[in-house]
């Protein structure tokens, strides 16, 4: 996953672009990166922030950039803001991508254009850099990034920095958002809406799907007009978000309540305690404890001074271990309870076996596992939720494998999509004897997505039904 953060002030912006940037560390933690214009020239500094936070390799650059106009990115992936020139000038360019058709556009410009990139560790090709490319094929800026948003296969939102000010794009179908906040003297842009809050900015607009704007210090002037089809990630609220963000107009913390106080009203299990996996499953306990009157306690706690998110190694045995390590009991809250525990989801389910594990190594009689989203069938097109390369990693598709013999089809996955089929039950059965629970009861598609309070047909529920 990666976020941005971008400022156009009639003042110095690097004191707004380095905390804006900052409160999207959320969001990834492998590369972080900022870029200013100022005095006819840009400055650009990345760093590698994997084994320290983005604050803390910055602060020395925030006393040598200046400029008025700024843009900044976490990321999982790629280094950027990337600086390039070509026949639009130089720019800096930043993105929020997963792009599926990487080998296809490349093949594309290496025939008829003669283009070429650098490689990254691994072979692999900048992302913004192939954007760029792409944004290079048009003879201005707006058809660039026009043309770009329309070759991509998965989902793209663009920052692009020029001297003049910075055009902002959102992905065509809005899967993720792209936000504008104001101030006196100041336009910003963002991902997380709350990251310029403390800024003392207040929202402007928040961009439609496919629109682009570009941001002066006095003006947000729209030049493509957004399209009337949105499909917003659902998992922004479930997961991604941080409980402080809000995307069209639902907050994610209320959101998290919502969808605990829908698992609990169709839920009939007898427990001691209602806890939230931290931290992403806290708020859905709170609102599930909230429903049902069982008391929200903090069984254990996560140690977050010095350890990552869990999901973030690239090695598989240090994710392990961190996701054990990380994890400090309460006993006086463990010992002979029965807890419901409630966590986002759960994908290879290696981290909830562990937990649970661990729950009763401290002396738990019970643990019923309720996650706030339903079963995960695919493997997301459109965002980078995870670094798996096969839908098999899913532990919803090895049950299905083992219970279909290995004849896994697209029909037979939509079978087990059902919450109301057999074969869905069979699924949650397998699943809840392989990692050891007390109970196992996922949260209901239509109950998560009536959380949220935006109509179905602007959501994405593709990773849950495969439909786009």
């Amino acid at each position: 996953m990666s976020g941005f953060f971008g400022v156009a002030s009639q003042s110095d912006c690097v004191f707004d672009l380095f905390f804006g940037v900052d409160y999207h560390s959320h969001l990834g933690t492998r590369r972080g990166g900022m870029a200013v214009y100022g005095d006819g020239e840009f400055n650009r500094s990345i760093h590698n922030i994997e084994n320290a936070p983005f604050r803390t390799k910055f602060d020395a650059d925030t006393h040598e950039m200046k400029g008025k106009l700024g843009i900044g990115c976490i990321s999982d992936y790629e280094p950027q803001p990337l600086l390039v020139r070509s026949h639009h000038g130089t720019y800096a360019i930043a993105t929020i991508s997963k792009i599926n058709n990487t080998n296809e556009l490349t093949k594309e410009l290496f025939d008829e254009t003669n283009a070429h990139f650098l490689e990254m560790s691994g072979g692999e090709i900048n992302a913004t850099e192939l954007v760029a490319a792409l944004i290079n094929q048009k003879s201005n800026l707006i058809e660039g990034i026009s043309y770009a948003l329309s070759r991509i296969d998965g989902c793209l939102s663009i920052l692009l920095m020029t001297p003049d000010g910075i055009y902002c794009a959102r992905d065509l179908k809005g899967r993720t958002p792209v936000v504008i906040g104001r101030k006196d003297g100041s336009f910003c842009v963002s991902f997380e809406n709350y990251a310029y809050k403390n800024l003392e900015y207040s929202d402007y607009k928040e961009l439609g799907p496919g629109e682009v704007v570009v941001l002066t210090d006095k003006n947000c002037i729209t030049l493509v007009n957004p399209g009337k089809e949105m499909k917003i990630c659902t998992f922004l609220w479930v997961y991604y978000g941080y409980p402080a963000s809000s995307y069209e107009g639902m907050s994610v913390e209320q959101m998290r309540y919502n969808c605990g106080a829908s698992m609990a009203k169709r839920d009939n299990v007898k427990a001691d305690i209602v806890a939230g996996v931290p931290d992403s499953g806290t708020a859905h306990a709170v609102g599930y404890a909230n429903e049902s009157g069982i008391p929200f306690s903090r069984p254990f706690i996560k140690y977050t001074p010095t350890w990552p998110r869990s999901f973030m190694p690239t090695i598989q045995s240090k994710r392990n271990l961190i996701a054990h390590m990380k994890l400090l009991a309460v006993p006086d809250l463990i010992k002979d309870k029965s807890l419901l525990l409630i966590d986002d989801s759960i994908v290879r389910g290696t981290q909830l076996r562990e937990t649970t594990e661990f729950l009763y190594e401290n002396g738990a009689r019970e643990v019923h596992i309720r996650p706030a989203c339903p079963p995960l069938l695919y493997g997301c097109k459109y965002l980078n939720f995870s670094r798996s390369t096969s839908e098999m990693d899913l532990i919803t598709r090895r049950v299905i494998a083992r219970l279909e013999n290995g004849n896994v089809t697209d029909g037979i996955i939509r079978e087990y999509a059902d919450p109301e089929s057999e074969k869905y039950q069979r699924m949650v059965d397998e699943i809840c004897k392989e990692l050891h629970f007390t109970s196992l009861k996922f949260n209901r598609l239509d109950d998560m997505l009536a959380a949220t309070g935006l109509e179905k047909c602007k959501l994405c529920t593709y990773c849950w039904d495969g439909r786009e």
